[in-house]
């Protein structure tokens, strides 16, 4: 008799598991609706939340968030004429251990290919600079003439072309009296720009101070030189040429050249400063900011506006319904950016930041939302909209902070095929979900089976 009534027990209690778990699996989960929620970030951005993947079997759905800048990836154009210095004190050893023409032009490569890949809107020349080889019938080195200043290459679009002539520089030694006719250079470059109306760039590197000019046979580091060559630099402006100088290999500014004025007065003199200089842009560095300089900040300074969106948040938020009683995944990390773990029990929502969103790229996250064995029933036969809303603050293309948001999102539906109701049919079992509920039906039942062992028991006794 025991047996029987422990085994009646037993049968309930799984009678009323099975009726949770089938009432879950006979739950169907349809989308109501799948409107895509578009944001525009600007003229060329847009931010696009959408439902791509539906496993209604499963009762799960897939969202994408992508942050799209379409914005086209502009180029220079126009012409650049490269004005090298190739001295003899460009072979001096830096304290990088490279010898500073090695930096020199292992950057200057970079810069070239850099402007030049992919863009036939941009050509680029180049001319050397020091002092010529040539003597004089007096067996006195030749000054101060164009010979100064050597071609290298005309202007051309021609990456190979450029670099292989680049390549063919030859540094001054000792034996040919290194000196410096920046005029020279500055002179020759200024003549190679074309005719046309468009942007034109010319690009000094130097380690020396200018010491010899245009048709005056001596070295002097005076007024003269001081003068003829801050005037050339003043045509080149006038003639509607962008100037750029890097200035290297001062070990001491302040350093006397001479008996009167120092290094930096010199420098000062001709070039200005780096905040008020005399012509366009300079740079007054020490060796170990060549390649930075060249490759970074004279680059940019060339490369138009990037059109970027920066400080990109996306915040997206989901109902209390939805955290409840979905879990959330997400199907792969976010491409570019970094994004909350799990969804913020506190906000009800998942945080993404994007430091920059360059022209030409799209950034993307998907996560999947699939319904809980032990869902409430209560959200059954509701109209549940997976995100309640998504906020978006970013700096756009000119820098200006912005906030967008909108609350567009898609639709599901929880629904329950229902039995035919009989007369004479007894209480409906409570939905499955219904934790209070289900509990409560266990503990009336099993209230009643163990009263009816002790009712049984004692029957049995009376009987004995």
């Amino acid at each position: 008799m025991k047996n029987k009534i422990f085994i009646g027990i037993f049968l309930i209690i799984v009678l009323m598991s099975n009726l949770s778990l089938a009432s879950y699996h006979t739950v169907t989960m349809s989308v109501v609706e799948e409107p895509i929620c578009s944001i525009s970030l600007g003229e060329n951005a847009t931010f696009e939340k959408k439902l791509i993947q539906k496993n209604l079997t499963n009762k799960e759905v897939t969202l994408q968030l992508q942050v799209t800048n379409k914005a086209k990836i502009e180029k220079p154009t126009g012409e650049i004429m490269l004005v090298i210095d190739n001295s003899n004190s460009m072979t001096n050893v830096t304290s990088t251990g490279a010898m500073r023409k090695d930096v020199v032009l292992s950057s200057v490569k970079k810069l070239i290919t850099g402007l030049l890949k992919d863009n036939n809107g941009l050509k680029v020349g180049a001319v050397s600079f020091s002092s010529t080889s040539e003597k004089n019938a007096e067996g006195t080195l030749t000054l101060g003439t164009t010979k100064d200043a050597t071609l290298l290459s005309h202007l051309t679009s021609d990456l190979s072309a450029l670099t292989n002539a680049i390549n063919q520089i030859t540094f001054a030694d000792s034996t040919t009296a290194s000196y410096t006719n920046l005029q020279a250079g500055l002179t020759m470059a200024k003549q190679l720009f074309s005719e046309e109306k468009n942007d034109k760039i010319l690009i000094v590197l130097t380690d020396g101070l200018p010491n010899v000019i245009l048709n005056r046979n001596e070295v002097s580091y005076n007024e003269d030189t001081i003068s003829a060559t801050k005037s050339e630099y003043t045509s080149i402006v006038t003639s509607g040429i962008q100037v750029m100088t890097m200035l290297t290999g001062i070990a001491d500014g302040n350093a006397s050249i001479s008996s009167d004025i120092t290094y930096n007065q010199y420098i000062e003199k001709i070039f200005g400063t780096t905040t008020n200089p005399t012509a366009g842009t300079f740079y007054y560095i020490s060796d170990h900011e060549i390649e930075k300089t060249i490759t970074e900040d004279i680059y940019d300074s060339l490369m138009p506006t990037k059109k970027s969106l920066k400080n990109i948040t996306i915040v997206d938020y989901f109902p209390e319904e939805i955290v409840n009683n979905f879990d959330f995944a997400y199907v792969s990390d976010a491409n570019i950016g970094t994004i909350s773990t799990s969804i913020n029990p506190a906000s009800h929502s998942i945080t993404w930041t994007i430091p920059e969103l360059e022209s030409g790229q799209t950034a993307t996250v998907q996560y999947t939302l699939t319904l809980k064995e032990n869902f409430d029933s209560a959200i059954l036969d509701k109209i549940l909209p997976t995100n309640q809303k998504v906020d978006i603050h970013y700096d756009d293309m000119h820098g200006a902070e912005q906030t967008k948001t909108s609350n567009i999102s898609p639709k599901l539906r929880l629904t329950e095929p229902k039995a035919p109701v009989k007369k004479e049919e007894p209480k409906i079992l409570p939905k499955a979900g219904s934790t209070f509920i289900l509990f409560g039906f266990v503990l009336v039942a099993t209230g009643l089976s163990f009263y009816s062992i002790i009712k049984l028991r004692h029957i049995d006794k009376k009987m004995k």
